[in-house]
């Protein structure tokens, strides 16, 4: 069966994650119907992550296999957008090997998260204003100790159905970014809820009621409920999925696009 991979991104607003759910709507849900509108078969997409109800993706990667293969991409590309709402787009589609995954054969994945350091009428759905003063170099220095760390139990939703909460964080800083403080954490998977826990308990840091020796005690206790309360998802942004060169080899060469704030 043919096997195709999407480049896409969506506003998660409106969505109650990626991952179908009895009884609620997701993303990967209205991508099936569109799909299956557009090629006239049904399909089941498999996405790179699964991220959590409210949280946005600008860039996302998902395969779906089908048992006719697409004459004209580009084509199905352009009905697809049609069907779709305005809230989710589809950049690219093209034809990889039948041993090419979007999830499992991803190395990495980012996720930024927008905190807006004064009022202001506009982005409040896309950030997050804490209502204290916040010390960044704290929180940076909170961050770095992440790297000594790989179980994150503490930063995880209680039962999941994940064998191991052991992570490997490749990147994790606060930076500015045009008026906005934007948390950066890179690492080869995050558990359920870990970016928002995470920055919620840097936050705890950054407001002074946690150490930074304190924030490592979080971590080494591996209970949810020492660590800080997750911040809100509409903040939250998956921004980049990253594949080995083995493991992504499109057919169809397509330039990647990616969009950012």
């Amino acid at each position: 069966m043919p096997r195709y991979f999407m480049e896409m991104a969506y506003n998660g607003q409106n969505y109650h994650g990626w991952q179908i759910q009895p009884n609620a709507i997701s993303v990967q849900e209205v991508i099936n119907d569109a799909l299956k509108k557009a090629i006239r078969e049904e399909v089941n997409v498999v996405g790179a992550g699964r991220t959590d109800t409210g949280v946005h993706a600008s860039y996302f990667v998902a395969h779906f296999d089908c048992e006719q293969a697409i004459e004209d991409t580009q084509f199905i590309l352009h009905r697809l957008n049609r069907i779709l709402r305005n809230d989710v787009v589809v950049y690219s589609l093209f034809l990889v090997d039948d041993e090419a995954h979007s999830r499992f054969g991803a190395v990495s994945r980012t996720y930024h998260y927008y905190i807006k350091p004064f009022k202001t009428p506009f982005f409040n759905d896309i950030s997050y204003r804490p209502s204290f003063h916040i010390d960044v170099g704290k929180m940076n220095e909170a961050a770095y100790t992440l790297f000594e760390y790989t179980d994150f139990t503490s930063f995880s939703k209680l039962h999941t159905d994940t064998k191991t909460n052991n992570c490997k964080i490749m990147q994790a800083q606060w930076v500015d970014k045009d008026d906005m403080l934007v948390f950066v954490i890179k690492a080869d998977r995050f558990l359920r809820n870990m970016v928002r826990a995470v920055v919620g308990t840097l936050l705890e840091v950054g407001r002074g009621k946690m150490t930074i020796e304190q924030f490592k005690e979080v971590i080494e206790a591996k209970n949810r409920s020492q660590a800080g309360t997750s911040v809100p998802p509409q903040a939250l942004f998956l921004v980049d999925v990253e594949y080995s060169n083995e493991l992504f080899q499109p057919i169809e060469k397509k330039p990647p696009v990616q969009v950012d704030l």
